[in-house]
């Protein structure tokens, strides 16, 4: 099954609402990316939010939204189905500046030196300035951009509908290397140790030179690549179909596999040794990383598109039922607390994102929230 775009939403007018008065300063880091990282294992160095929290602030924005929100230089970032990205004070949720393309932007922008890199649905990735929004260079492509860019040694790596895989000068936008899949890429580059992994739609993971853009080894997983892989342990983790995989980083031989119930949209989050994710029915497993052997699961309900993140010894996890979210337990599953992100809307695909003891989430039908905990 493949997403669409629901092009028929709600317009809402994009306001901000304080509701607490949050006793500390929240600081962000200077570099942000989709999964926290280029390895994408969705893991936070936040303290974690082990009890139930109240809401912060919130920014309403035109339904749906399904970008991750990306913070870095003490603001977030975030677009949405309007074709309006919006820079956000982090500890108020003001807006500080918006930019705007002909079409919605999905992609999670990554971060760097001042700098923003984002792709859209008008086929183009764009480099912004972080302090006001001017553009610096843009570069078009042939497809739509789902992918979220990789950000590896001033090289951007990201995938479009066109099928290509591309490698940019994050400087300049120059064409570096382009790689072309057999399929369409909804999936985003993972990178790490000189190479890059992403997937197509016709079941494909791909491992790619970074420097060149030549191919290492390939592999079909045998259903759909809709998720972006984590990278860990000298492994690549990455759901196909209805099948968990493990395979070795090196040459993409299966180390071992999982089956779930139904699909995997979901990316999973690496920690500790154990491996996290959802099918899109919601069930959320904990898994070996070394050995696949199942440690935990409950059921979140679903579908279950979004990709669960990790900060702390806490499992953060999103479904589109009833709009939840869901705090658990790393080691033991045990459910911490539940949270509504709103009423139950469309491809609620977002994935928590946590900074110093903050989870800023985006939500279809409530625009972006901030969450947090006063101890």
């Amino acid at each position: 099954m493949r997403r669409s775009l629901c092009i028929l939403c709600v317009v809402l007018i994009a306001t901000v609402s304080l509701v607490n008065a949050h006793t500390t300063t929240i600081e962000a880091p200077d570099m942000s990316q989709y999964r926290n990282g280029a390895s994408r294992t969705g893991v936070y160095d936040s303290p974690a939010l082990r009890a139930e929290p109240t809401l912060l602030w919130q920014f309403s924005i035109q339904r749906p939204v399904r970008m991750t929100p990306a913070v870095a230089n003490d603001s977030v970032f975030i677009g949405g189905e309007s074709g309006v990205l919006y820079s956000l004070d982090i500890n108020t949720g003001e807006l500080q500046w918006e930019f705007s393309s002909s079409a919605p932007f999905v992609s999670t922008p990554a971060i760097v030196n001042g700098v923003l890199y984002v792709g859209g649905l008008d086929s183009t990735v764009y480099a912004l300035d972080t302090k006001n929004g001017t553009e610096i260079w843009r570069f078009e492509t042939a497809g739509q951009i789902y992918s979220s860019p990789a950000l590896v040694e001033n090289v951007i790596y990201i995938g479009s509908r066109d099928q290509s895989v591309y490698a940019l000068d994050a400087e300049t936008g120059e064409l570096l290397w382009r790689y072309e899949m057999p399929d369409e890429i909804w999936s985003s580059p993972a990178v790490t140790n000189g190479t890059v992994y992403i997937g197509s739609l016709d079941g494909t993971l791909s491992a790619l030179d970074s420097t060149t853009g030549s191919l290492l080894w390939q592999v079909e997983g045998g259903g759909a690549l809709n998720a972006t892989a984590a990278l860990a342990n000298d492994f690549v983790y990455i759901g196909a179909g209805s099948t968990m995989f493990a395979l070795d980083a090196a040459t993409g031989d299966v180390r071992w596999q999982s089956t779930f119930s139904s699909d995997i949209y979901s990316s999973a989050s690496v920690a500790d040794g154990v491996v996290y994710v959802n099918d899109i029915g919601g069930e959320l497993r904990a898994l070996d990383a070394t050995t696949g052997d199942l440690l935990w699961f409950v059921t979140i309900g679903g579908p279950a598109y979004s990709s669960p993140s990790y900060a702390d010894g806490v499992i953060y996890s999103v479904t589109e039922a009833e709009g939840l979210m869901f705090a658990f337990d790393a080691e033991t599953g045990a459910e911490l607390w539940r949270y509504r992100t709103g009423t139950q809307g469309d491809w609620r695909a977002a994935s928590p994102v946590l900074v110093e003891g903050v989870l800023f989430i985006s939500s279809n039908t409530e625009g972006l929230l901030a969450l947090y905990h006063d101890d």
